[in-house]
């Protein structure tokens, strides 16, 4: 059996610095790049690729907290406890680079100890929890040099904090590529949509463009020929509003009866799960019960949650929407597909006029109403276009939640090699010790 590592003061393994450097720029300072809170609490590695603030310091404030490779730094005052100590590691050699206010800088005696191991250490629960504890402040928190001072570190010998740290690393970087693809498909979805809900799929499945393709003016703008601008009102018939009694803030169990929460209802879809049981022996609540090819709209709240169209494809029973959702129904399926209702109205000229026509109920709250609802025209494609339309932008959301599935997945990779590495409960002794014979 392994022995225990030894445990040392972070000051016995790094020179640490809190930095004074504002974002002030003045003439009889020397201008540099600003290493800032935000790029520190949004990467974990920092590189030349991110966009550092154009700032001035005295060449006393250079010659001290100027960022070589191999620095750490944290957050080291926030206006939550929660976001005290986040850190992150200079990879890269980055010119005339210094570390900004708020922040603390690490450099670490390299013979003792592995600069992403010693990150990935701070950023561990044990770490994160004792800073918020040291933390002090009312409206704003802040750490004292002390308590950075006095963190204890486990120090496996150098070349296990290497392996360690390069193995996590390794991680890492599938989780930004990932990231990076996600962001990517992202882009091309949203792209996509656009395209398809403005031009459209002739018959030859090839996307329409006026160089091609007959076009004609409407209240919504150019569409292709075929198309018309239809009224919902038109579409639909009764618009149920919902209700919100007093219930357990806890879910439902299946058959139970629940009230969903406004959360079910989001861009990515229905989610039945996002719900409040109720109290039992209610009668009379049916009609606000959501079934399948239901189409719910958010209707009340916060700008930026009013207005979200969700088709429901599938739900369980005995499911009743809030007083702050909208359930309706399509009257004919074969003149609106009920799951291309949600892509028309949640197009960019259908949100941009409900954006506007909302009407305010207070200052943090607006409100999307029966008249608004009924008079919004959209962009209504014949039927088996606007199957052929779904198709298309369910084949990409597919591809799209893929990638957010290896990203969790990832993820939770990651915790549990941070907890099993880093604590010592498991050794990559054995992995060094291969390395050593190949």
């Amino acid at each position: 059996m392994s022995a225990p590592w030894p445990i040392k003061k972070l000051r016995e393994v790094a020179d640490i610095r809190v930095s004074n450097v504002d974002k002030k720029t003045h003439a009889s300072e020397k201008p540099v790049k600003l290493c800032n809170y935000m790029d520190v609490y949004s990467n974990d590695y920092v590189t030349g690729r991110i966009d550092f603030m154009e700032a001035s310091a005295t060449l006393a404030e250079i010659d001290r907290f100027s960022l070589n490779v191999g620095d750490v730094i944290i957050t080291k005052d926030s206006e939550t406890p929660d976001d005290i100590g986040i850190p992150a590691v200079i990879t890269e050699a980055i010119s005339n680079l210094v570390c900004g206010y708020h922040l603390a800088m690490m450099r670490p005696d390299q013979a003792q100890i592995d600069s992403v191991y010693l990150a990935k250490q701070l950023s561990t629960s044990r770490i994160t929890r004792y800073f918020a504890l040291h933390a002090s402040g009312s409206t704003r928190y802040g750490l004292p040099i002390g308590a950075i001072e006095s963190v204890e570190i486990p120090t496996p010998p150098k070349p296990e904090q290497t392996k360690i740290a390069e193995i996590l690393s390794t991680v890492d970087r599938a989780i930004a590529q990932t990231e990076a693809l996600i962001t990517k498909q992202q882009r091309l979805k949203t792209g996509l949509m656009q395209d398809l809900l403005t031009r459209g799929i002739d018959e030859h499945g090839n996307l329409r463009s006026e160089q091609t393709h007959e076009f004609k003016d409407s209240p919504l703008g150019r569409i292709p020929v075929e198309w018309e601008a239809g009224t919902l009102g038109n579409e639909i018939g009764s618009i149920s509003s919902g209700w919100s009694p007093t219930c357990d803030s806890v879910p439902a169990e299946v058959g139970e009866s629940a009230i969903l929460k406004t959360t079910a209802c989001v861009w990515s879809g229905y989610d039945e799960n996002e719900n409040k049981r109720l109290p039992l022996g209610l009668c009379g609540i049916d009609k606000i019960e959501t079934n399948v090819d239901d189409i719910l709209i958010t209707r009340k709240g916060p700008v930026e949650r009013v207005g979200v169209v969700v088709h429901v494809a599938a739900t369980r029973p005995k499911l009743m929407i809030p007083d702050t959702v909208f359930k309706l129904r399509v009257v004919d399926p074969k003149q609106v597909e009920p799951s291309f209702l949600p892509l028309a109205l949640g197009s960019f000229v259908v949100q941009s006029r409900w954006f506007q026509q909302k009407i305010g109920l207070a200052d943090a709250q607006v409100n999307l109403n029966h008249s608004i609802l009924r008079a919004t025209q959209f962009q209504k494609p014949p039927a088996a276009e606007q199957r052929q339309i779904v198709a298309f932008l369910s084949t990409a959301a597919r591809e799209l939640q893929q990638e957010w599935l290896k990203l969790s997945k990832l993820r939770s990779l990651k915790t549990a090699m941070m907890q099993d590495l880093l604590t010592g409960q498991k050794r990559v002794t054995d992995l060094i010790e291969e390395e050593e014979i190949a």
